[in-house]
């Protein structure tokens, strides 16, 4: 999941029941122990995690990494979703190569085993809520009788693309932590030759085979049935959502992919009553591409006669301040990478969530969310990438 916008961005959503927690956003230099191709255009890579960093690298399936390289002498980070189930000392992620995508480009032609690069913990809740997995790192734990023999769930996915990495682990672990799961995952591609994991789809179906279905939509092939013909509209998906899958019996639905699908795909499930707490999304993009991903790495200097806003952060218990032109208009962010190259950060366009921070005093605008979840946002946080302050002496905390 790639962060800009045009290469993909995981949007993690938030739930109070959720059992991914958020922790503080660290990098470590993991080596690449391993690369396959899974089409043309798109490569899994494996990292190795030490002993010694292991628990720091547990995560839910579903949680995505931010990946960090200097190309071409430059600082590039993206993040991508992780594809794989838990297992200790490894992390798998895919990248689709992108056109005009910088990191997903040099990850697809010129990343080779033995190579390091810095990786952030997992972040992210684009996770299970509606069952009993809530092992990290612990894979042996899904074999407990009391997990096996939780209540049944029906859950669904549509994803598009490289939206099918977090799906992969999510479906492989929900399948196998109860015999009860049954999960129908609706997938969107321009053709055959586009669809990653195909192999894997075709082994988990052969595994579950009355849990399992895979609903293959190719918009650049023909096929059989017209309605797996052709893109995803909002009439084929209400003959997808009247003909495939019996909405009144899912539990938990998952959404991956470009705007205008995730949107498209919220709307059709809130005019049929689908609680939005039932409804996971992570987004690819915006679907703004007018508007720039972020400010990082923008130049911005205090103007000594002008008028200049003071902005105050905490990170890692330790305060900082700086000043930002009023005519600016400098995001939280950008101002505070000024003086702290180590405040968290990944997307910077209002979709990963990376940079979240806490209000303590001030006003500010925040100009995308897409997220922070309302509850988050009653208590004060923001997407510092998106915050800029109104007035002057604004305070957030990082660490809150």
């Amino acid at each position: 999941m790639s962060i800009s916008p045009s290469e993909q961005t995981p949007a993690p959503t938030k739930d109070a029941a959720s059992p991914a927690p958020r922790r503080r956003a660290t990098f470590n230099s993991l080596p690449v122990t391993g690369l396959r191709k899974l089409t043309q255009e798109s490569v899994e890579v494996t990292f190795g995690v030490p002993e010694e960093l292991v628990d720091d690298y547990d995560y839910l399936p579903g949680q995505y990494v931010a990946l960090r390289a200097d190309i071409d002498g430059r600082e590039v980070r993206r993040s991508y979703s992780i594809c794989a189930e838990p297992k200790p000392g490894e992390l798998r992620v895919a990248i689709k190569k992108d056109m005009g995508g910088t990191f997903s480009t040099w990850a697809n032609d010129e990343l080779a085993v033995g190579d390091e690069v810095e990786v952030m913990n997992p972040q992210g809740a684009f996770t299970s809520i509606s069952t009993k997995l809530t092992s990290m790192n612990h894979p042996q734990e899904l074999a407990q009788e009391e997990v096996r023999k939780s209540p049944r769930a029906h859950v669904v996915a549509v994803a598009a693309g490289s939206g099918i990495t977090p799906i992969m682990a999510i479906a492989r672990s929900l399948l196998a932590a109860s015999d009860h799961t049954t999960f129908d995952l609706i997938y969107a591609n321009r053709s055959a030759m586009d669809v990653m994991f195909a192999e894997e789809l075709g082994d988990l179906k052969d595994k579950y085979p009355s849990r399992f279905a895979v609903h293959h939509v190719l918009s650049r092939e023909q096929r059989i049935s017209p309605l797996l013909s052709g893109r995803i509209d909002p009439e084929k998906l209400e003959e997808l959502l009247d003909r495939v899958i019996q909405v009144e019996t899912v539990d938990e639905w998952f959404l991956c992919g470009p705007f205008d699908l995730v949107q498209l795909c919220r709307d059709a499930l809130g005019q049929r009553s689908v609680s939005e707490e039932s409804v996971r999304f992570e987004l690819f993009t915006t679907g703004k591409p007018e508007k720039p991903s972020g400010q990082q790495g923008r130049e911005v200097r205090a103007d000594p006669k002008g008028q200049n806003f003071q902005i105050t952060f905490t990170l890692d218990g330790n305060s900082g301040t700086v000043d930002t032109p009023v005519d600016a208009q400098e995001t939280v962010l950008n101002a505070a990478l000024r003086v702290r190259p180590d405040v968290p950060f990944a997307c910077a366009g209002g979709v990963c969530g990376t940079c979240r921070a806490k209000v303590v005093r001030g006003n500010f605008t925040m100009e995308e969310n897409f997220a922070l979840e309302p509850d988050e946002v009653e208590a004060g946080y923001v997407l510092t990438c998106q915050t800029r302050p109104t007035a002057d002496g604004l305070e957030v905390d990082y660490d809150a």
